[in-house]
């Protein structure tokens, strides 16, 4: 036992029963999703961060290791993407914080390269590649609820986001203004600093972050598991905000998220997350491609972009509005736009009409309205198509760019050019543009470790396609089309007076090659910009061997990017 484990304050082993009980003798409802979750005791004040072997619950199902020639193994080694296969001499599903710090240490003491995953949403090859020889699936891990020792919620990092915003919305009215995918896992998603349609209104997961449970690998070789909290100064401090946004694979792993609003106060769960609207007014419009010419197109992404810039401070009567307009490649027919906002507001609907009469100002090309109604939340964020989707499990390739103002116009003309090319055809081959803004805005660039913290849409280039002899024409079409968009600032959006990087958690290795990126900028600015030195301390302290790694994971600090 590590000399960190021998000082922490043991709790001893927990039945479920005593468990339960204990829960509620504490004042605090406990909600498990999909199993039992490890809710460990909190120490004396000033107590060292590392979580005691006993301070777990004694009782879970046992791991599973999977390995070639089992019937589970094709299954086990690839994730959404199937672009990329994994050849891992085992996948090991953990159940608990100690199962997933065994199957550390053992990567370790047997010199195999590591990966983890959690949702399996990762869209390059981080967890497939030659080096990994095991990966520890967190899949089964994917409990959520409320844990009153830490006046927090917890939420595992196996459970998907639809199960989430189940579990706290119906267990205590609360919410966390996550992604729109419900299929996406909650340990990649929070980590890269996840944001979604209730961003505007309350900000990216991570603002909400209290603290994490993880699994490290010291300088010795030995893999613990360590608390870090808001509470905390110091390396814990430094580990809990590299969280922040670092985007997953870099520093540990995480085992569970502990979350509470910043300034949250007093013992009622329900008062220590964002609350969402009961109901959404809900709309989406198409337009046809067969009528829409340079010039209209131009317009319509015109004015999207110019309503952001004018309706997204964090007091804007539009703050409780999100929307993505979708411009698919022409071979899909049409192309739509999605909205929600708050209908609780007394002129929701005259302010939805507004923004749509703003976006559609000199068109000249009618759309059509496909749905408007009023939804309940949860059913909305769960299952309503506007947003949602099913889990694709196919073959794809995506990009991502931050703005700080709308489009310029020779960006207006690339996307045109791009989306109505004839030597091409990508029916599922899209733009996602977001509205951004609002309350993410109201944080500091270095407060977390997602610096973009002024821009106004948030973008997504996506080309999904199944066929694999089709790869290559895919991949030409969605990188020729960035690279002519951003062909000023060297194919990239470097930051600047437009542009402001990219998102981790849409990775793209391209961005560390010099034949797709000539902006000089690299991969690391374009996603950190300066809070990368102070990433690259937390790695110093945390994974000081480099146990954690992938093409874009963080580095050391005496290592080359």
């Amino acid at each position: 036992m590590s000399d960190g484990l021998r000082r922490g304050r043991p709790f001893g082993p927990y039945s479920r029963r005593r468990f339960l009980a204990g829960g509620a003798a504490a004042g605090g409802t406990v909600a498990l999703l999909g199993g039992l979750g490890a809710l460990p005791g909190t120490g004396p004040a000033g107590s060292p961060r590392t979580v005691p072997a006993g301070d777990v619950l004694s009782v879970s199902d046992p791991p599973v290791t999977v390995r070639p020639g089992d019937p589970r193994y094709p299954d086990a080694v690839v994730g959404t993407n199937r672009r990329f296969t994994g050849t891992p001499d085992a996948v090991r599903l953990v159940t608990t914080a100690e199962q997933t710090r065994a199957a550390v240490q053992e990567a370790v003491s047997a010199g195999r390269g590591l990966a983890v995953r959690s949702g399996g949403h990762c869209y390059e090859d981080f967890v497939t590649h030659d080096g990994v020889r095991l990966v520890v699936d967190m899949s089964r891990m994917n409990a959520a609820g409320y844990d009153p020792r830490h006046r927090a919620f917890f939420v595992e990092p196996g459970a998907r986001l639809g199960d989430v915003y189940r579990a706290l919305y119906l267990g205590w009215g609360v919410t966390l203004p996550g992604g729109t995918c419900p299929t996406v896992g909650a340990g990649g998603h929070i980590v890269g600093g996840g944001y979604g349609a209730l961003s505007r209104l309350h900000g990216l997961t991570v603002d909400h972050l209290y603290g994490v449970e993880a699994v490290v690998v010291d300088a010795s070789g030995t893999a613990r598991l360590v608390r870090a909290t808001r509470d905390d100064s110091g390396p814990e401090r430094e580990l809990l905000w590299a969280h922040t946004g670092a985007g997953g694979g870099s520093l540990g792993v995480v085992t569970r998220y502990l979350l509470r609003s910043p300034g949250a106060r007093g013992a009622d769960p329900e008062r220590l997350l964002p609350r969402p609207p009961s109901n959404l007014l809900v709309c989406t419009v198409t337009w046809p491609w067969e009528h829409m010419t340079e010039r209209s197109f131009c317009a319509l992404l015109r004015n999207y972009g110019r309503w952001c810039e004018r309706n997204s401070a964090a007091d804007s009567p539009y703050a409780s509005l999100f929307s993505q307009l979708k411009p698919t490649h022409w071979s899909a027919g049409s192309f739509s736009m999605s909205t929600q906002i708050d209908a609780g507001l007394p002129d929701a609907a005259a302010l939805l009409d507004a923004f749509l009469a703003d976006v559609t100002d000199g068109v000249g090309v009618p759309c059509r309205v496909d749905d408007r109604r009023e939804i309940p939340w949860l059913h909305a964020t769960t299952s309503w198509p506007g947003f949602t989707a099913p889990d694709t499990t196919t073959r794809f390739k995506a990009k991502s760019a931050y703005m700080r103002k709308g489009f310029p116009e020779s960006q207006l003309r690339a996307f045109h050019r791009h989306l109505t090319r004839d030597d091409f055809e990508g029916p599922m081959s899209l733009v996602m543009i977001s509205t951004y803004g609002g309350r993410i805005n109201t944080v500091r660039p270095a407060d977390t470790a997602v610096p973009q913290r002024d821009s106004v849409l948030k973008l997504h280039y996506v080309s999904f396609w199944h066929d694999a002899a089709a790869d290559a024409r895919h991949l030409a079409w969605i990188r020729e089309f960035y690279q002519d968009v951003y062909a000023a600032s060297g194919g990239v959006p470097a930051p600047g007076e437009v542009t402001d990087g990219c998102f981790v958690n849409y990775a793209d290795a391209d961005l560390g090659s010099a034949r797709w990126n000539a902006s000089g900028v690299p991969w690391h600015e374009l996603y950190f910009r300066g809070n990368y030195r102070r990433l690259q301390g937390a790695k110093a302290q945390w994974d000081p061997n480099d146990v954690f790694h992938h093409a874009q994971s963080i580095r050391l600090p005496d290592h080359r990017p």
